[in-house]
């Protein structure tokens, strides 16, 4: 469900309306988050931000929710100079990606960019995946993503080569079965964009930013990514965000179509 009334607590807008291109940001729940640092750099490269989150998500996440971080976030980003708006939107409803597009519209405008940060992601493998887990899993990773482009694409109205799509993916599956066979799924989707959304000069990529620890990795995981890393660190948000802002710019514009491997060139 979204939000639908202006005193719905659960909708924040801050900041004053200005002449800046509007990005949605899906999945924007945490400050330590990659969602939370994409809408940071956008905002300082001069974009006003829609941002989704889902906290009962987070409440059956090991990390748990982060009271406030919806406000945190949005302050952080008028203080960068943008407008800010947050809507609290469970993407496993169907109907929701439509809502979403109309309040943003309604309160912000048309949306220039959108970047899908949001997942479902609870592990298990081949024997023990629940049917219920597949069909979620599959519902807000690939469906929503789905349907979030499509609202996109019905509704893209900004200058033609100023539009963009970007999803982060993942390329886990041992153990890990409904997240990344629907991740799968999400790239096919993205990358479809990229053709069937061309004549609106629209480009579409997927970006696997490679482990990045925003607090769920243990520390046996955390040490075998390090060690395995040409870089001898973990990615973080900031690594992802600096791209996300290079493709969201017009010297982005010639990539398309591209699944980015992001990772400091990890080797499993």
């Amino acid at each position: 469900m979204t939000t639908s009334t202006d005193h719905d607590e659960r909708s924040r807008e801050q900041g004053p309306p200005a002449d800046r291109p509007l990005a949605l940001i899906t999945g924007v729940g945490r400050t330590v988050g990659i969602g939370a640092g994409i809408a940071r750099r956008l905002a300082a490269s001069g974009w006003n931000i829609a941002f989704t989150y889902w906290s009962p998500y987070d409440d059956r996440m090991s990390w748990g929710r982060e009271p406030g971080a919806p406000e945190v976030i949005s302050q952080a980003l008028v203080e960068q100079g943008a407008s800010a708006f947050a809507i609290e939107a469970d993407l496993a409803d169907p109907d929701t990606s439509a809502r979403v597009f109309d309040e943003v519209e309604q309160r912000m405008g048309g949306i220039t960019a959108l970047v899908m940060c949001h997942c479902e992601s609870v592990d298990s493998g081949l024997l023990e995946t629940t049917v219920e887990s597949f069909d979620r899993h599959f519902a807000v990773n690939a469906r929503a993503t789905w349907l979030l482009i499509r609202e996109f694409g019905r509704r893209f109205a900004a200058e033609r080569g100023t539009g963009r799509i970007i999803s982060l993916t993942s390329d886990d599956t041992v153990g890990n079965l409904p997240y990344g066979a629907s991740k799968g799924a999400l790239d096919r989707i993205t990358l479809a964009a990229a053709h069937e959304l061309a004549h609106l000069g629209v480009t579409a990529n997927a970006i696997n930013p490679g482990p990045v620890d925003t607090g769920w990795m243990p520390e046996e995981l955390r040490d075998h990514c390090t060690r395995n890393s040409p870089l001898g660190r973990l990615g973080t948000p900031q690594d992802t965000a600096h791209l996300v802002d290079f493709l969201c710019s017009r010297k982005g514009e010639w990539i398309n179509g591209q699944l980015l491997m992001s990772n400091g060139g990890l080797s499993e």
